[in-house]
């Protein structure tokens, strides 16, 4: 794969991981528009290295609340940052499970499913069409809606469905402050990414590695940067009740790729 393409998908993958309208079912596209012919295992190592850019720019973004949650709980302090890491920890259940049991299923599932990531954008569509029109939001975070926030995370494995965008509409649905919801959007998928670079890792899946390491590097620069900015942009948006136009993009894209399945 050569440096622009790793580049395009980086570009791409920044954005789309916060902006509520599906990472992966955007790189699947892409992928197939650009007739992208590098190895399974080679794919493998460029999604990594994107996710693990986005998760960065993630923690560089929330860096205050990170180091405040973690320096209460070094100090074994209970109080909100305590509540606040168990659920983070309880809504990544359905998706490890999900992860842990699925694996090779998913994984057939982002191989040529164009039509599957149409459909699902549509249902992305929806959710965040239903979300902006939620007016109440005075809801606090709970180990219910936690682990409903959780389930839906899970179920946005599948290519085409936004995590960030099926959490916090499934969250704003549940009445819970729109800021909190995109904070917690985000924070709780850093565990999940890093756990799962880490699977691979330990899996062997990387040690055929043939990746050149320039093409790497300008993948990960390039997600790093548009994800810090999307991500401080996402947060505005769910502020604002902007939703539905990314509702309207989702379906747009979704129709798109419907004919070019065709």
């Amino acid at each position: 794969m050569s440096a622009i393409e790793t580049l395009i998908l980086g570009i791409i993958q920044g954005l789309t991981e916060f902006l509520p309208v599906s990472s992966s079912g955007h790189l699947e596209l892409v992928k197939a528009i650009l007739g992208s012919d590098y190895e399974q295992q080679q794919g493998l190592t460029v999604t990594i290295t994107l996710h693990a850019a986005t998760a960065l720019s993630t923690i560089f973004v929330f860096r205050k609340d990170i180091v405040t949650i973690l320096y209460d709980l070094l100090r074994f302090k209970r109080g909100e940052s305590l509540n606040f890491s168990l659920k983070i920890i309880f809504s990544m259940i359905p998706a490890v499970i999900v992860g842990l049991f699925f694996e090779n299923f998913i994984a057939s599932l982002f191989i040529g499913k164009t039509a599957l990531v149409a459909v699902m954008l549509m249902i992305t569509a929806l959710l965040l069409f239903l979300a902006d029109r939620v007016n109440e939001n005075n809801k606090e975070l709970n180990y219910i809606n936690t682990f409903y926030i959780g389930v839906i995370q899970a179920i946005a494995i599948l290519p085409g469905i936004s995590r960030s965008g099926a959490t916090i509409a499934l969250a704003v649905l549940l009445k819970i402050d729109r800021k909190k919801a995109a904070r917690f959007s985000f924070l709780m998928v850093i565990p999940l990414i890093l756990g799962s670079m880490a699977k691979s890792v330990m899996d062997g899946d990387l040690s055929q590695e043939s990746t050149a390491l320039l093409p790497l590097l300008v993948g990960f620069v390039s997600s790093f940067i548009t994800g810090v900015f999307a991500c401080r942009w996402m947060v505005d948006l769910v502020k604002k009740s902007k939703l539905k136009y990314f509702s309207f993009y989702c379906f747009a894209v979704g129709a798109l790729a419907i004919l070019f399945s065709v």
